[in-house]
């Protein structure tokens, strides 16, 4: 006869080792992912296949960065029977209508957008139509569909060039300092508002200079390897002593897949290293890590770059349990690894 404290301990690794399957009422659940096949989509939507959801992946496909790597991303994703695919624009409120009826979604976890600062202040029209009327778009197929949970992609950006850190949910937002910034202010606010007026969990995370495998050629791991494997030349804005909250994306999308199931109407939530690095420190890490020495263009300071970006992450510990595993200098060993077996 087993007694109940030594059944316990039979019963506990077992259920530890066992795959992880997401059920209600005898089925999997279903999540939307928009922005699938971009890059912390497709890192996003590949977890929560591996996880045992079903995933419903939206993406337009657009040329922001060479589309044939997000029809490889989406090939990948396809290998998964529970995996189904829609080729939509987010600003089409009727096509996502008529498209998205067809299926019981669960939980809506929005990661479309225009990115990126300095392409903001050449085209602020093309953010507010994509991140701003695209993410109520959004909200809208989950009031009139009635799903529950809406986690939103939200940015540092927000908290714009402020001196304190590190930067915590609670700190004022005011005061955005490009149209990205402010798109992503805006689609939190719309956020709050459909979670009062229609119920709706929304859980807002602001990501930290994300960065990784199949990571975004205009962000500076991308921009900064490509240059010191081909000995070319990279501009250096300012006097490198900015400093960034670099995010590995693993660490990321754990964060948003633990969001999927917080039962709370409303939150905003860092998710970040909190551990700034400073473009100096980048750039002797890098050197480090390929053997090769960095050439270096000085330029003043940009237009809407802050000075710095620094997460508290005490409430996603909290509250998601989150905890950033991959130290920087880890994560770009493993970012330049990715680089030289796919993009050199």
């Amino acid at each position: 006869m087993i007694i109940q404290g030594e059944f316990k301990k039979i019963l506990t690794p077992l259920i530890r080792q066992a795959p992880q399957v997401i059920l209600i009422n005898n089925k999997m659940k279903t999540i939307l992912v928009t922005g699938a096949v971009g890059f912390i989509g497709f890192h996003t939507s590949k977890l929560l296949l591996e996880k045992g959801y079903q995933v419903i992946g939206l993406d337009e496909i657009n040329d922001y960065y060479n589309p044939e790597w997000k029809e490889a991303n989406l090939a990948k994703l396809k290998e998964n029977n529970n995996f189904n695919f829609l080729k939509l624009d987010i600003r089409n409120l009727s096509d996502l209508r008529e498209q998205l009826s067809k299926y019981k979604i669960d939980a809506i976890v929005h990661l479309a957008a225009r990115a990126g600062v300095r392409p903001s202040i050449a085209d602020p029209l093309l953010y507010e139509e994509v991140n701003i009327k695209g993410t109520i778009n959004l909200l809208e197929i989950a009031k009139e569909n009635q799903i529950k949970q809406f986690v939103f992609a939200s940015s540092s950006s927000v908290y714009g060039n402020q001196s304190k850190v590190p930067f915590s949910e609670t700190d004022p937002v005011n005061e955005p300092i490009s149209p990205y910034a402010a798109s992503k202010k805006a689609g939190e606010m719309f956020c709050h508002t459909y979670a009062h007026l229609y119920d709706i969990n929304c859980i807002c995370l602001r990501f930290f200079t994300v960065y990784g495998p199949n990571g975004r050629p205009d962000m500076a791991p991308y921009m900064f390897t490509k240059a010191i494997l081909e000995g070319k030349t990279i501009k250096k804005f300012g006097d490198g002593q900015t400093r960034r909250d670099y995010t590995y994306v693993d660490d990321i999308v754990s964060g948003v897949v633990a969001a999927i199931d917080l039962d709370r109407k409303f939150e905003i939530i860092n998710l970040g290293n909190s551990n700034p690095i400073t473009l100096n420190e980048f750039i002797e890490i890098l050197e480090k890590i390929t053997g090769k020495k960095m050439q270096i263009e000085r330029l003043p300071m940009q237009p809407g770059d802050v000075d710095q970006t620094f997460a508290d992450v005490a409430k996603a510990k909290k509250l998601l349990g989150y905890e950033a595993k991959t130290s920087f200098e880890a994560g770009m060993r493993k970012f330049v690894e990715w680089y030289r077996a796919n993009r050199f």
